[in-house]
């Protein structure tokens, strides 16, 4: 069984329990995937399946090398790729469509994308620095403050939280739930937030089962 699916971020919106309480959502355009390519435990060590998301426009001047890879396929050249791992690749084979319906409403599931870039940064924004007193004369408002001592060992430690380029960052957010589910229109609703921006490639994937000890 195929364990994720390549999407698409459309916005956030809100909608209605049985409670009558407000839950903030997400959707995300959730496939079709193509499988492009099989990885078994025997070949490569893992089972696993090459995924290409089916968009309206495929990729622009492919090469021949990915002519022949999406040609052994038998499926049009797809700009996003993804391999995902699957519990026994045997079971679908190359040109194989993977639907939103491989989620559940109620399961939890990983959402990975890339987060809003927001450019240079200072402490205050980029780290939540509390920053100093705004009264007059202070002369410390948004300063970082020390970065290190002089004497030893006389360097900035690697890892120092300092002004800097802000996003752009891989981010995964776990144990989202899943609202609803529309298979004919390939859209899946998350509870919360995710990461990037509206229309931003991200990967959802199945998230793991914990048991409850007794």
């Amino acid at each position: 069984m195929v364990e994720g699916l390549i999407g698409k971020k459309i916005g956030m919106s809100q909608i209605f329990d049985e409670e009558g309480n407000v839950v903030p959502v997400t959707v995300i355009q959730a496939g079709p995937c193509t499988v492009i390519q099989k990885k078994s435990k025997d070949k490569d060590g893992y089972p696993a399946v090459q995924l290409g998301l089916v968009e309206g426009k495929g990729a622009r001047k492919p090469n021949k090398a990915q002519q022949g890879h999406f040609k052994k396929a038998g499926v049009p050249v797809l700009k996003t790729l993804r391999e995902v791992r699957c519990t026994d690749s045997s079971e679908v084979k190359e040109g194989d469509q993977i639907l939103v319906d491989i989620f559940q409403v109620g399961e939890k599931v990983h959402v990975i994308g890339t987060s809003k870039g927001k450019g240079f940064a200072g402490v205050m924004k980029r780290h939540n620095f509390r920053g100093g007193e705004a009264a007059h004369g202070s002369m410390f408002h948004r300063a970082p403050g020390s970065i290190g001592a002089s004497s030893y060992p006389s360097r900035v430690i690697k890892g120092m939280r300092m002004a800097g380029h802000m996003g752009c960052d891989r981010v995964t957010v776990k144990n989202l739930k899943v609202v609803q589910t529309d298979v004919e229109n390939n859209l899946l609703v998350v509870k919360g937030a995710v990461p990037g921006a509206n229309g931003c490639y991200v990967f959802i994937k199945k998230g793991r089962v914990v048991s409850k000890s007794s």
